[in-house]
């Protein structure tokens, strides 16, 4: 799986915000998109954003309800991807 690296931290970033229900997003959600828009074939997720097909075309017309669990899936999807994204991001070399 090869995903863009700094799609990723920002994406972490704002799934750790949403999930810890701080005033910032009390108003609606942000779309995840990160415009890199390539699926991930062996995964089947958007390489910019972690989402599935179904996620993207329902987004749109989804209920805050929905969408707060698609950022909490991504939140999931996100952490065992973080680690070698954030040394590669930084220029850490292990």
């Amino acid at each position: 799986m090869t995903f863009d690296s700094k799609a990723l931290f920002f994406i972490a970033t704002t799934a750790d915000e949403i999930s810890s229900g701080g005033q910032k997003y009390t108003k609606g959600l942000p779309s995840p998109c990160m415009s890199v828009c390539q699926m991930d074939e062996a995964s089947g997720l958007c390489r910019g954003c972690l989402r599935t097909l179904a996620e993207i075309a329902a987004w749109g017309h989804a209920d805050e309800a929905f969408k707060r669990q698609v950022w909490s899936d991504i939140k999931v999807r996100v952490a065992p991807l973080m680690t070698g994204s954030a040394d590669e991001l930084f220029g850490v070399t292990p």
